[in-house]
């Protein structure tokens, strides 16, 4: 049996005197996409950073495709592994295709010539974040939510097994923000392990999978239909809203409905 994309035993980090991530294990699968949830400060970003090598845990560890992380080369883990922050660099005179460009960095190499391949794997990901129009333009030139799916799209780029993603939707708008979705679930229908990071609760609740992180823990984790993976989403939010069920294109969807 093959290792799972990625996995994560009892990781733990303290900063600043405070415990910001308790004894958290987790499993990816290849074809899943997974939202991670929860309340400001609950350690989202943290886990993600330390999923993605950025940061060290004082306890537990991590394995990327059956390797333990600390083990691979910065190249091997890039290869595997793309990652998106949440405050991504994004400026300068530079063009989009350029830095879509640098997500094939780590196949070819600082020193490699892209080829063909390189280049049809830009192209994909500038077409699928909707940036090929101007793709020519320098990122100073681009609006915030323009230059984030430029960022996505060198993430995407890569073609990684496992993708970690930290707010990926930041700064779009509503039509954009479904074609986010809507990629992230493809690219699990081919067979790649996704974890996205994001604070709209309807659109997390349209994952595969979904990760209730509360005072640096998962107190939750399960499908969106779950009424007990919905309970507890409701209580760390302080039951600040109202989960409703709907029905779109015969298929059943869940939508986050304040409490006003």
């Amino acid at each position: 049996m093959s290792a799972p994309p990625l996995r994560a035993e009892g990781l733990g980090l303290q900063l600043g005197g405070r415990r910001v991530l308790d004894g958290v294990s987790l499993t990816l699968q290849p074809g899943q996409w997974v939202a991670v949830v929860g309340p400001n400060g609950a350690g989202k970003s943290t886990l993600l950073s330390l999923l993605a090598g950025l940061r060290t845990p004082d306890a537990g560890r991590v394995w990327l495709r059956g390797r333990a992380l600390g083990t691979l080369s910065a190249r091997e883990r890039a290869q595997a592994l793309a990652w998106l922050s949440q405050q991504g660099e994004a400026e300068g005179d530079i063009a989009v295709h350029d830095v879509v460009r640098l997500g094939r960095l780590p196949r070819h190499g600082l020193f490699g010539a892209p080829d063909a391949s390189d280049e049809a794997a830009v192209q994909a990901a500038l077409a699928e974040t909707e940036t090929l129009a101007f793709a020519r333009r320098r990122l100073n030139e681009l609006s915030g939510g323009e230059r984030q799916r430029v960022l996505l799209a060198r993430a995407l780029a890569v073609r990684a097994p496992v993708l970690l993603l930290d707010e990926p939707t930041t700064h779009l708008d509503a039509p954009h923000q479904r074609a986010v979705l809507r990629g992230l679930a493809a690219r699990a229908r081919q067979g790649a392990a996704v974890m996205a990071v994001l604070h709209d609760l309807t659109l997390a609740l349209a994952a595969d999978r979904v990760l209730v992180m509360d005072q640096g823990r998962i107190v939750a984790d399960g499908a969106p239909a779950d009424p007990a993976l919905r309970a507890a989403l409701a209580q760390v939010f302080e039951h600040a809203f109202s989960i409703e069920a709907l029905t779109v294109a015969g298929q059943p969807r869940w939508a986050v409905v304040p409490a006003l």
